[in-house]
């Protein structure tokens, strides 16, 4: 009888920038199953001064794994309204916002950017690692209705990210659309170094200034783009820049994370993203749920932010407990910030023990530290 084999583990996914980074001998990590750059070691590098990069200067990130799912056709706008917590009807064209997909307990099948390309034309960008299950669960909820057409365009984008105080000067050396007209989480169509119908955008993941372009995913064409914004960003000091500066610095942002804090099992109000829920725009996944909540006076547990006060990092799961030692909810993600020269975390606690400027302890590998409750975002870049 023959011995049954393991199973195969399916091969990581690439970007068409996967031999440019190896070139630059950055450090490569699995990242929801795709081979992804976490950091260069360039000299004086790494991710410290990626993150100092793009809070003083400038940073170019690969984010070409993330996911893109187009709807189209004239039941697109109701489809879009029926699955996620922002309005997308106020939207116009050219115009993008934060939302999220909602399960109907009003907790997160993910968080999404939605772009208004036009009449009955909507791009969601979704999470790399979730790509898949967001699709199928869209075609699930809406994919039957009449008058929409929906089609899964990740392997037809390259996205590049270019963050920071310089991100405009850099780019506009390399497109003659007038960037700077562009607002915050708007976008346009333009060339860039030389490649047509660039979509430019004026969204980011760092707290930060900056744009995302979207561009053909074949390797001679983002490489050739790459290219071009580290030559261009090179007098402010540019850097290529890995996962890892851009969760610190999302993370002093306070901006959440997919898988910590947000997630299935976290609703819309305990995250404390009720800026984009619009419970007044119609029935919507997750409503119902929602509108429960707050009848009973909200949730039980909310997000919060934590600075230490005694030296020790507070790792994603830590136990957060009261200055007793009772159990007090757990640490969703934590690191030191590197622009903010402390360690911070953010945590899901009892509401009734989320108190601005109140003490709570991590427990540390066993030493119980403490740390400061204290309000988010923990970094506001500098207003002009």
């Amino acid at each position: 009888m023959a011995t049954p084999s393991a199973p195969v583990a399916p091969a990581l996914k690439k970007t068409a920038l996967n031999a440019t980074h190896r070139a630059l001998k950055a450090k490569m990590v699995d990242f929801g199953g795709w081979d992804m750059p976490v950091e260069y070691p360039c000299p004086g590098g790494g991710l410290i001064a990626e993150h100092l990069a793009v809070r003083t200067a400038v940073g170019l990130f690969d984010v070409s794994h993330m996911g893109e799912i187009q709807f189209r056709g004239p039941g697109s706008l109701a489809a879009v309204q029926h699955i996620t917590m922002n309005d997308a009807s106020r939207l116009k064209d050219g115009q993008a916002h934060y939302s999220a997909l909602l399960t109907p307990q009003g907790t997160f099948v993910d968080d999404i950017l939605v772009h208004r390309l036009g009449d009955n034309d909507y791009l969601l960008v979704v999470n790399a690692g979730t790509t898949d299950k967001d699709l199928a669960w869209i075609r699930q909820q809406v994919g039957a209705r009449p008058g929409i057409h929906i089609n899964d365009y990740s392997s037809y984008y390259s996205q590049l990210a270019l963050q920071g105080p310089h991100a405009l000067q850099t780019l506009q050396k390399l497109t003659k659309v007038d960037l700077a007209a562009i607002r915050n989480y708007w976008f346009t169509w333009g060339q860039v170094a030389g490649v047509y119908n660039v979509l430019i955008a004026r969204t980011g993941y760092s707290g930060e200034d900056g744009f995302e372009v979207y561009i053909p995913s074949d390797e001679a064409t983002t490489v050739k783009m790459w290219n071009a914004l580290l030559d261009a960003g090179a007098e402010f000091g540019i850097r290529p820049c890995g996962l890892g500066a851009r969760n610190t610095l999302r993370l002093e942002a306070g901006m959440s994370l997919y898988g910590h804090e947000i997630s299935e099992d976290i609703n819309v109000l305990e995250a404390g993203l009720d800026r984009w829920l619009k419970l007044d725009k119609g029935d919507f996944l997750g409503r119902e749920a929602l509108l429960k909540v707050q009848a009973r006076g909200g949730p039980e547990r909310k997000v919060v932010g934590l600075q230490m006060q005694d030296r020790g990092i507070a790792r994603d799961g830590y136990p957060v407990l009261s200055l007793e030692g009772e159990p007090s909810g757990s640490i969703t993600s934590g690191s030191p910030a590197p622009f903010l020269k402390t360690n911070i975390a953010m945590a899901l606690i009892p509401t009734a023990k989320a108190v601005s400027g109140a003490d709570v302890l991590v427990d540390v590998r066993g030493n119980r530290v403490r740390a400061k409750q204290v309000p988010l975002p923990f970094y506001k870049r500098p207003k002009k």
